[in-house]
């Protein structure tokens, strides 16, 4: 097999790498032979496709299926105003072309699932896993195990960040741990919010994302010692760094084939069993309002969301929702909402299953819905 050459333009725009002693020509030339899958453009996404594309990995695959949004302009520099309602892996595409013509770009518009990872992830050397879902993380990371390829992960929250390199294997055959040897089963669904639920500082993205495309390219040139069987963490708030080791567990079971990942972490369970809660619509909660009836509002966010806008509805975080079961209503209507639906669906069902309530009805789509739907000058967020 010839070595790939490089055109005059690529060697000039490639010069800050090629006079790197360690590096060199050597070293591009290894970018420019691999194929990495950057799964996600969100927040970890944009930076990582950013620097791989400007380092000059040769094919790079991009795969998200969501569209922008007005709420990840904060953090997510691929995109501007402009591209507000348009597919995410097509505009970072395009983006990306315009910033490096070398390279080749394969756009997956889709959602990745256990039909469709193993014929996607089987095509690309190595994996950055950039989503911000349990679900998505054990399947990349089970999908990488069962194909033999290194998945480069990160993740974030608020101020706080994690970096690792999981399924690496070095120079002398070993295979470093997986992301199942640091969290062997998923945490129950709702304790561990989302950027969405939780928020994420902007800036911090940008830098896990450009570490985790650090070790993209230790991996890909084979310099520098990755990540393998270490964890980074970084807290932007007090601006200290720690490296926890990882282990390898021998007796963990195989993983040889995919499953549901939603049932496994928890989610959608509830309508595998039949089981569903009751919901009203922010049209119904605005009709009951204006009737003057009696009911509970009930407000399942946290403080400093509840700040930022709220229905007037009393506050239980939540975390606290068990401890205040004796301020909910067992006589009357109780409305329970939160941001998007999600955390007052789960309160409910705790609620019901745990303590017998029968009152509880779901606000629809949340705050957000109101937002949209009945009052257009509350703030979004």
């Amino acid at each position: 097999m010839s070595k790939v050459e490089f055109s005059k333009a690529e060697l000039e725009r490639y010069s800050r790498h090629l006079i790197i002693p360690d590096f060199n020509i050597e070293g591009q030339r290894k970018l420019k032979e691999a194929k990495v899958l950057i799964v996600g453009t969100g927040g970890l996404g944009a930076p990582l496709l950013l620097y791989l594309t400007a380092a000059g990995v040769g094919h790079i695959g991009i795969l998200d299926f969501d569209v922008v949004d007005d709420s990840n302009l904060q953090r997510q520099v691929l995109f501007t105003v402009d591209d507000v309602g348009k597919s995410k892996a097509e505009v970072a595409g395009e983006r990306l072309k315009a910033l490096n013509p070398h390279v080749n770009f394969t756009v997956h518009n889709t959602q990745l699932t256990s039909e469709n990872a193993l014929d996607i992830i089987k095509d690309y050397d190595l994996v950055a896993d950039g989503t911000d879902n349990f679900p998505t993380r054990y399947l990349v990371n089970d999908a990488c195990v069962i194909l033999n390829k290194t998945n480069v992960y990160a993740s974030i929250y608020r101020f706080e960040g994690q970096v690792s390199v999981f399924n690496y294997t070095d120079s002398e055959g070993n295979t470093g741990p997986n992301y199942r040897d640091l969290f062997p089963t998923p945490p129950p669904p709702g304790l561990v919010p989302s950027c969405a639920e939780g928020g994420v500082i902007g800036v911090l993205p940008g830098i896990i994302g450009s570490l985790q495309a650090n070790e993209v390219l230790k991996v890909i040139s084979g310099i520098g010692d990755p990540l393998s069987g270490r964890l980074f963490l970084f807290d932007a708030l007090s601006f200290e760094t720690r490296t926890v080791k990882l282990r390898k567990e021998a007796d963990r079971p195989a993983i040889t084939e995919l499953i549901d990942y939603q049932v496994f972490c928890g989610f959608g369970a509830e309508e595998e069993d039949g089981y569903q809660v009751k919901e009203i619509s922010v049209e119904e909660l605005q009709k009951l309002q204006a009737e003057g009836k009696d009911f509970q509002l009930i407000d399942v966010r946290e403080t400093y969301e509840y700040e930022i806008a709220n229905l007037e509805a009393e506050l239980i975080p939540l975390g606290e929702i068990e401890r205040a079961v004796n301020k909910i209503s067992s006589d009357k209507q109780v409305i329970v909402h939160c941001r998007s639906g999600k955390r007052s669906a789960d309160a409910i069902q705790l609620l019901e299953k745990k303590y017998g309530f029968t009152n509880l009805y779901n606000l629809e789509g949340g705050i957000l819905a109101w937002a949209e739907k009945v009052d257009d000058a509350m703030a979004k967020y």
